[in-house]
């Protein structure tokens, strides 16, 4: 066990302070939803509704979405872009999907290389990009599930204002579901340029994520 705790740390450590930050949102998410309710001279409500209410899942699914965004224009772009001295970037003269051989793929497999990346064709193809097709389908399935759910809210809202529901489609046309998205968007795409720009010139010793202490700042590509 504690050999599977060490090796495992990493996630395991974010998996825990992310159920952990889940339950702290959906604690102060229910004491807000009631002390609104109170106000209006309502009923507070128990925390099993508020789990399955519209809002508790378009705050949650907003977030998702824009993170797992964030991952999939990472992966895709630092495939044909990169940033000189940074260690989040390739290598300047390895820019594009790189050859066969680079890859391990097909008869340059190694015995331990994955089945996929062994037997070649379009199997290893799909593996290949494989990344990229999970983080923009739980995107996508994330964004979905925001839009439908900030409907609802949207439109419980607005008939309480005596104004007439919208349909999908113009709730994901509109303002509030783009004020909501994009607010998350730009904050995302500044951390990405800063980790990316901040890595030329700053260092963590003993981090993957940070170039050696002594690297130059020109080194690019070079994790410590």
């Amino acid at each position: 066990m504690r050999r599977f705790v060490r090796d495992n740390s990493l996630s395991l450590f974010f998996g825990a302070i992310f159920l952990l930050a889940l339950l702290g949102q959906a604690v102060s998410g229910l004491h807000e939803v009631n002390n609104q309710q109170l106000a209006q001279g309502g009923e507070p409500i128990s925390m099993g509704r508020y789990l399955t209410s519209s809002h508790f899942a378009v705050d949650v699914t907003e977030n998702w979405q824009s993170e797992y965004l964030q991952f999939l224009l990472y992966i895709t772009a630092t495939v044909y872009l990169v940033q000189r001295g940074s260690p989040e970037s390739k290598p300047v003269d390895e820019v594009g999907p790189e050859s066969d051989e680079d890859q391990k793929v097909g008869r340059f497999a190694d015995d331990d290389s994955p089945e996929p990346a062994r037997t070649g064709g379009l199997r290893a193809a799909l593996y290949g990009h494989s990344l990229g097709l999970v983080m923009g389908g739980i995107f996508a399935l994330s964004w979905l599930v925001q839009s439908i759910a900030g409907r609802v809210a949207y439109n419980v809202q607005r008939l309480a204002d005596r104004e007439d529901p919208v349909s999908w489609f113009g709730y994901v046309t509109g303002a509030d579901f783009w004020n909501r998205t994009l607010q998350n968007w730009q904050s995302e795409f500044l951390a990405v340029a800063s980790m990316v720009v901040f890595s030329i010139y700053l260092r963590q010793r003993g981090s993957p994520e940070s170039k050696p202490v002594g690297a130059p700042h020109s080194a690019t590509g070079v994790q410590g």
